[in-house]
């Protein structure tokens, strides 16, 4: 049963019913970490770390809707240090090695392999703002709160994303209208 924020008023009551907040919002996070850097280890990762620092946070959570919104945010920051850092630091090793392939994975509008690789070459910021419209159903307004910049900036990185994506499946020769 999930006990929504606004009947836990002591932080005491937030921590005691934290695993009900973490069912509630795992797949949220999980999914935006995935799709954003295209590792489940590191998602699983990323998601740890976001959920660490919201049970560090939980007395500055105000609501459900800014339950949502900070969890958002700060899987997306987490992801793009994330990717940055990972560039100053190349790794190699049994890392570099895909992980087998599931096949119980949930339905998800980016799952075709195709697609995943065009999101994945993306620019970073461009590559969560399309995530943030696509996959969790943000509006423009929700994006630039997450990413911390403009609405009109945040309209701009997914409009700019959705034509590279499509240029980059028309050179790939999977049409892209």
């Amino acid at each position: 049963m999930t006990v929504p924020i606004a009947t836990m008023t002591l932080v005491q009551d937030w921590r005691q019913n934290f695993a009900s907040l973490v069912d509630e919002h795992q797949a949220m996070v999980y999914g935006i970490a995935l799709h954003s850097l295209r590792d489940p280890a590191t998602a699983e990762d990323i998601a740890q770390d976001v959920f660490l620092e919201l049970y560090k946070n939980l007395h500055r959570i105000e609501s459900e809707d800014h339950l949502r919104f900070w969890l958002r945010r700060v899987t997306a920051r987490k992801c793009i240090d994330h990717v940055r850092w990972r560039r100053l630091r190349p790794r190699h090793g049994l890392d570099d090695v895909p992980e087998p392939a599931s096949h119980d994975r949930p339905q998800d509008p980016l799952l075709s392999e195709s697609l995943s690789q065009l999101v994945a070459s993306l620019p970073d910021r461009m590559r969560m703002a399309v995530i943030l419209r696509y996959q969790e159903d943000l509006g423009p307004e929700e994006i630039a709160r997450v990413l911390e910049t403009s609405t009109a900036s945040a309209k701009s990185l997914v409009h700019r994303g959705l034509e590279l994506l499509r240029e980059k499946s028309r050179r790939a020769g999977l049409g892209g209208n």
